[in-house]
């Protein structure tokens, strides 16, 4: 990304792959290439953006701002950064007996899920899931009688177990980054890698 700067603002946000006429002079967008030195675009006010994320957090929990760009001319540079994110909800919005009384919803009932209802969602359909590949066993049985293997009984009893352990580990969750923190993977001394969140069993069939 780049940024036209005239008489010290920031005047154009450029993607590079179109020219630009500055003043009376059109430029092709080999102004943006390898042909052009830093040096030589930069005479002409035209500035590489420099992205800078260090508030930038993960998307998945966090809302974050708008980029504000900046010039500084002693640097000759044009930084693009981020304000505060803010956490997404953790916990389900209700509507309100004001939302009930102007017609956007039962009072008490969701309005906006909350990332602990999003992610048991999600660990429900994986149980689900691997549940699903062993239900021919079950069918097997109610229609042939054929027992079930006890391995895959246990199987099927632990994905059930790992799953209202999850479930639980997310709806303890204080906050926003409590939630994250049960998702985040990290190096153990062993060398595995796992989270404290746990994996649901698997098991092949």
């Amino acid at each position: 990304m780049w940024a036209l700067v005239e008489d010290g603002s920031i005047t154009k946000h450029l993607s590079g792959n179109r020219g630009i006429t500055i003043g009376d002079i059109q430029y092709s967008r080999n102004i943006f290439s390898f042909r052009w030195t830093n040096e030589e675009r930069e005479a002409i006010g035209l500035y590489e953006v420099v992205f800078d994320n260090t508030n930038k957090k993960d998307e998945e929990y966090y809302n974050n701002t708008e980029q504000t760009f900046t010039y500084d001319a002693d640097a000759g540079t044009v930084t693009a950064t981020y304000g505060d994110a803010t956490a997404k909800a953790h916990a389900d919005t209700l509507f309100t007996s004001d939302d009930e009384d102007n017609g956007l919803g039962t009072e008490g009932e969701v309005k906006v899920e909350g990332l602990k209802t999003r992610k048991i969602r999600i660990i429900k359909k994986q149980a689900a899931s691997e549940l699903a590949r062993t239900d021919w066993y079950i069918v097997r049985k109610a229609d042939a009688d054929t027992a079930i293997p006890s391995a895959i009984t246990n199987h099927r009893a632990a994905v059930r177990t790992k799953c209202a352990q999850m479930e639980t580990a997310v709806t303890n969750a204080s906050n926003t980054a409590a939630i994250k923190t049960l998702y985040t993977y990290t190096k153990q001394e062993d060398g595995s890698i796992t989270r404290p969140l746990g994996e649901l069993p698997t098991l092949e069939v």
